[in-house]
C-alpha cells in the first residue's frame, strides 16, 4: 500500500476508536451563585476531589461540585489569577498579580502556609508532574516562575519574549506550551532544560489567550482575539486548522473523550468544535452564554464545563483623549454557569 494511502487509513482508525460522546448538543444545566464583590479570572477543577477552584479578587472560592455549593475560600491573595492544586503534595499555588507572590495552600484546611517570590503581575499557572512543578506565567514580567511543589522553592526562572497568556503541560512530550499574546506565537517550554526550544506562530490568528491540548493526537488549540481558534501540530508547529469564534475569547478546553475543542468569549458564546481528522476541526455548536463568561473550566469526568460570570455595570463615559473605562461589577452577582451534554456518555 502507497505510505500516504496507508497514512490516510491508520489516521481514521487512530480517530474513530475508543470513546466516543454523542454528538448531541450542550445545554444549560444550572447555576451556583457565588457572591461577593470584584472581579473573577481563572477558574481550575480538581476532578478527583471533586472541587472547583475560582480565583475572585483577592480570594480564591473553593466549590464543591458534589453539592454546586460553596466549600470554602483562601484569602490573602491580592488580585489573584489562577489557583492550581497539586493533590500529590496536598497543596495549591496561586498567582497573586497585585503582589508578585504564590501562594502556598494546604487543600485540607485552605491555610497559606507560606508565599513565594515571583516576577512582575503573575497570571496563568499550570503543573508539571513529570518534575513535580508548578509554572506561573508572570504576564508583564515577560518570564515564568518554575516552583517545586514539594519543597515549595523556586527551580527557575525562565525568560520569555513577549506577554505570556494560558498554558497547558504535555507531559508525554515532556513539554509546556504558551500562548504569547504580543506576539501572536506559542512559547515551547522544554520541562527538563526549563528552556524555550522553538517559538510557533498562529497565524492567521492573533492575540492568543485560551490554550487546550488533544497531547494523544498532538494538537494544540489557540484561541485567538481576532475571532479565531487555530489548530497547531505539536511536532513540527505548523497551523492545519481554524474555525471562526465569538469576540473576546480568553478561555479553551478539550475533551479527549469527545475530541470536542472549546472556546469562551466574552461576547457571551461558547465555539464548540469537533477534531473531525488529525487536519479538520469543524463547529458543531455556537452555545449562547451570558455576557462576561470568558474563561471556562471542563471536568474531564462529567465532561461538564463552567464559566464565572456577573451582572455587569455601565462603564462611565472616558475623558475626551482617555482610554475606556471597564464596566464594573454589581456586588454580590457572581455565578457559576454550568452546561452539559442532553444524554450520557456513550460507550
Amino acid at each position: 500500500m502507497p505510505a500516504k494511502r496507508w497514512l490516510a487509513l491508520w489516521c481514521a482508525i487512530a480517530f474513530s476508536s475508543g470513546t466516543t460522546i454523542a454528538q448531541e448538543s450542550y445545554k444549560f444545566l444550572t447555576e451556583i451563585p457565588i457572591g461577593g464583590e470584584g472581579g473573577w479570572d481563572i477558574l481550575t477543577i480538581d476532578s478527583a476531589a471533586n472541587r472547583l477552584y475560582l480565583s475572585h479578587a483577592t480570594k480564591v472560592i473553593a466549590v464543591d461540585l458534589s453539592k454546586n455549593a460553596v466549600a470554602g475560600e483562601i484569602g490573602d491573595t491580592p488580585g489573584v489569577h489562577a489557583f492550581v492544586p497539586v493533590p500529590d503534595v496536598q497543596r495549591g499555588f496561586s498567582s497573586n498579580g497585585k503582589e508578585s507572590k504564590s501562594s502556598v495552600v494546604d487543600l485540607t484546611t485552605l491555610k497559606t502556609v507560606s508565599k513565594i517570590d515571583t516576577g512582575p503581575n503573575p497570571d496563568a499557572a499550570v503543573y508539571e508532574p513529570r518534575h513535580g512543578e508548578v509554572y506561573v506565567f508572570n504576564h508583564t514580567g515577560n518570564s515564568v516562575t518554575v516552583i517545586n511543589a514539594k519543597a515549595a522553592t523556586v527551580s527557575a526562572t525562565i525568560q520569555l519574549e513577549g506577554n505570556p497568556e494560558f498554558a497547558v503541560v504535555d507531559e508525554s512530550a515532556g513539554r509546556v506550551y504558551c500562548n504569547i499574546e504580543d506576539k501572536s506565537e506559542v512559547a515551547v517550554i522544554d520541562a527538563g532544560t526549563h528552556e524555550v526550544i522553538a517559538h510557533w506562530s498562529v497565524a492567521p490568528g492573533e492575540e492568543p489567550t485560551g490554550i487546550a491540548l488533544d497531547a494523544r493526537h498532538h494538537r494544540l488549540f489557540s484561541g485567538c482575539h481576532n475571532k479565531m481558534m487555530v489548530m497547531l501540530d505539536t511536532e513540527n508547529g505548523k497551523v492545519i486548522g481554524t474555525v471562526p469564534i465569538g469576540a473576546s475569547v480568553d478561555g479553551c478546553a478539550f475533551d479527549d473523550t469527545s475530541r470536542l475543542a472549546f472556546a469562551s468569549c466574552g461576547d457571551g458564546t461558547i465555539t464548540i468544535a469537533r477534531e473531525e481528522a488529525p487536519d479538520k476541526l469543524t463547529v458543531l455548536q455556537t452555545l449562547k452564554t451570558e455576557r462576561g463568561a470568558r474563561t471556562m473550566a471542563l471536568d474531564p469526568k462529567t465532561h461538564r464545563i463552567y464559566l464565572p460570570t456577573a451582572q455587569l455595570a455601565p462603564a462611565p463615559s472616558p475623558s475626551p483623549g482617555a482610554s475606556p473605562a471597564r464596566a464594573s461589577v454589581v456586588p454580590n452577582t457572581l455565578k457559576l454557569l454550568v452546561y452539559g451534554l442532553a444524554e450520557s456518555v456513550k460507550r
